[in-house]
C-alpha cells in the first residue's frame, strides 16, 4: 500500500499539503543558536528608525546604534590608500588616471596579476591568493620580531568568523561524555556560543575576573576543565585578546600561563586577535600567542597546536563589509591539514576583494612611497580618537551611581556593570525577560540608544551589564553617554 503525503483542505475544498519544513521538523541545533549582537533589541531599533522616517513622534530624534563594532556605519572614515587600490582593482581603466598615486597603482597591478584573468571577479585558490598569503606571512614575521612564518600555514578567510567556525568544525566529534567540549570566556563574543550550538558541541564556560579588570585566571581555567571532564571531552581553549566585549589586554605572563595550561591539559588553542592594533591603556601591549609560544622554546613551540585569527573589520581599518581575514595554523597534523584544505575547497574561495584588502593591511605604504605620509596620518588619527573615546566612556560611566565600568584597555567596547533595582528585576521576570534585556529595551524606547544586554554575552549569576561600542564620533558619543546617564538615574528612581 502506498501512503499519501499528509494533506488537508480549506473551506473551499482546495487540497493543501503540509509543509515539509516546519519549526518542528527543522534542524534542532539551529533553533538553539542565539546571536545577541543582532538580536531582538536590534530588530526593534530598526523598526524605530522606520517609524521615525515615517514621521511618527518619539521622545528622541534619532536611533544611535552602539550595539555592534561596525566602524564605518558609526562614521569612521576609510583609509584613503586602501580604497584607492580597491577602486583600481575593481575598475582597471582607472590605472591611466593621473589623480591616483603611483604606489596605489603598483599595488593594484600586483594584486591583479595574481588574479585569474587579471580580474578580481575570478575565483582564487581555496586557501587564498598565493601572493597575499606570502605578504601575510612576512607581516607576521615583522610583527613577531622575526619568528618564522610559513605561507603554507596561512589561510585567507571570510572575516575572522569564517576561520573560527571552520576550526571548530574540525574539532567537534564524539557522543555523550566523549562529545567535544570547547572552553570559551564569559563574557564572550556570541559567535562562539552560536557556532558551538549549531555544531552540537559542548560549551565550557570559564569566567573572567571583573574585579581585576576582566583578567584571566589559570585557577578558573582549571576549575572549568576539571568540571567539564565529568560530562564531555574538552579539546579546545578559545582566547579573545584584546577582549570582546570586555576590552581587557592580556599580559605576556598571562599568555605564557595559558600556553602551559593548554599543553598540560592537551587543548587546541584558538587565539582571536582581531583587535591587535586596538590597545589604548598605558602599560598595556599586544603580544601575539604565536610569538610568545615560539619564545617559550621547543618544548611548547613544537607541540602546542594553535590557530590564530585576524581580520580587516577592526583595528584602524574598520572595513567590515569586505569580509577579509586570515588564520595561521601551527603544529597541525598533516593529514588534518589536508582535510582542512578539502573543507575550504567546498566554499570555493573567500571574497577576492576582501583578500585584496587584507593584502593592503599587511603591506601598507612604506617610507618613501607617495602615500606613506597620508596613510600614517589617517591611521594615527583613527587610533588616537579611539583611545580618547575609550577613556571618555570609562570616565563618564563611572560618574553614574549604580554603573561601574572597568578601564577600556583595548578593542572597541565597554562592558559596564549596572545595578538593577529588585522591583525592575521582578517586572522583567514577569514579562519573561532577562533583567538587563528589560533595561536595555526600555532605554531604547525612551532614548533611542541601542545597546546589547550583558546576558547576550554571558555573565555571572546575579550581575547585570550592557555592551556599548566606543565607535560613535566624539560629539555623538558624549550625547549617547549623557542619555545613558540620565536614563539610568530615571530608571533607578522609577523602580526604587
Amino acid at each position: 500500500r502506498i501512503l499519501s503525503p499528509p494533506s488537508d483542505s480549506d473551506a473551499n475544498g482546495i487540497m493543501s499539503r503540509a509543509k515539509v519544513l516546519t519549526i518542528d521538523t527543522m534542524n534542532p541545533t539551529v533553533k538553539k543558536v542565539e546571536y545577541a549582537v543582532r538580536g531582538p533589541i536590534v530588530q526593534r531599533a530598526v523598526e524605530l528608525e522606520r517609524e521615525l522616517s515615517e514621521g511618527m513622534k518619539k521622545p528622541f530624534a534619532e536611533v544611535i546604534k552602539a550595539n555592534i563594532g561596525d566602524a564605518h556605519a558609526m562614521g569612521q572614515q576609510p583609509i584613503t590608500f586602501f580604497r584607492q587600490v580597491l577602486a583600481l582593482c575593481s575598475y582597471p581603466e582607472l590605472l591611466s588616471d593621473s589623480t591616483f598615486p603611483e604606489d596605489a597603482k603598483s599595488r593594484a597591478c600586483r594584486i591583479l596579476q595574481s588574479c585569474g584573468g587579471n580580474s578580481m571577479g575570478a575565483y582564487s585558490a581555496s586557501q587564498g591568493i598565493d601572493s597575499v598569503r606570502q605578504d601575510v606571512a612576512r607581516y607576521i614575521e615583522r610583527r613577531d620580531g622575526g619568528v618564522a612564518c610559513d605561507p603554507d600555514n596561512i589561510y585567507l578567510t571570510t572575516g575572522a568568523s569564517d576561520g573560527i567556525v571552520t576550526m571548530l568544525k574540525l574539532l567537534v566529534c564524539g557522543e555523550g561524555t566523549t562529545r567535544t567540549g570547547v572552553m570559551i570566556p564569559i563574557p564572550q563574543y556570541p559567535l562562539y556560543s552560536a557556532a558551538l550550538a549549531e555544531l552540537g558541541a559542548v560549551q565550557i564556560d570559564y569566567f573572567l575576573n571583573e574585579e581585576k579588570c576582566w583578567s584571566l585566571d589559570i585557577t578558573e581555567l582549571q576549575r572549568a576543565v576539571n568540571e567539564a571532564r565529568q560530562y564531555c571531552n574538552p579539546r579546545a581553549l578559545c582566547i579573545i585578546n584584546p577582549g570582546n566585549p570586555t576590552g581587557q589586554v592580556q599580559s605576556r605572563q598571562c599568555i605564557e600561563d595559558v600556553i602551559r595550561f593548554a599543553a598540560k591539559e592537551r587543548l587546541f588553542l584558538m587565539a582571536d586577535e582581531v583587535y591587535q592594533d586596538n590597545v589604548y591603556a598605558e602599560g598595556c601591549q599586544f603580544h601575539s600567542f604565536k610569538k610568545v609560544l615560539f619564545e617559550m622554546g621547543p618544548e611548547y613551540a613544537e607541540t602546542v597546536e594553535l590557530a590564530s585569527f585576524h581580520s580587516t573589520s577592526k583595528c584602524y581599518m574598520g572595513e567590515c563589509g569586505f569580509r577579509g581575514g586570515y588564520m595561521e595554523i601551527i603544529n597541525m597534523d598533516d593529514e588534518v591539514k589536508d582535510q582542512l584544505t578539502k573543507l575550504l575547497s567546498v566554499r570555493l574561495c573567500p571574497p577576492v576583494p576582501g583578500q585584496a584588502l587584507m593584502d593592503l593591511v599587511v603591506n601598507p605604504p612604506q617610507p618613501g612611497e607617495p602615500s606613506y605620509g597620508s596613510f600614517i596620518k589617517e591611521r594615527t588619527a583613527t587610533l588616537s580618537a579611539l583611545a580618547e573615546k575609550a577613556k571618555l566612556t570609562e570616565q563618564v560611566l563611572n560618574t553614574v551611581q549604580g554603573i561601574s565600568c572597568n578601564p577600556v584597555q583595548g578593542a572597541m567596547y565597554s562592558f559596564p556593570r549596572i545595578t538593577i533595582p529588585e522591583k525592575a528585576v521582578k517586572e522583567a521576570t514577569e514579562k519573561g525577560q532577562q533583567p538587563d534585556m528589560f533595561y536595555c529595551m526600555k532605554m531604547l524606547e525612551e532614548t533611542g540608544i541601542c545597546l546589547v544586554p550583558g546576558s547576550g554575552f554571558g555573565q555571572k549569576d546575579g550581575t547585570y551589564h550592557f555592551r556599548m561600542t566606543i565607535l560613535p564620533p566624539t560629539d555623538k558619543l558624549k550625547i549617547l553617554l549623557n542619555k545613558v546617564k540620565e536614563f539610568h538615574q530615571r530608571f533607578t528612581q522609577q523602580y526604587s
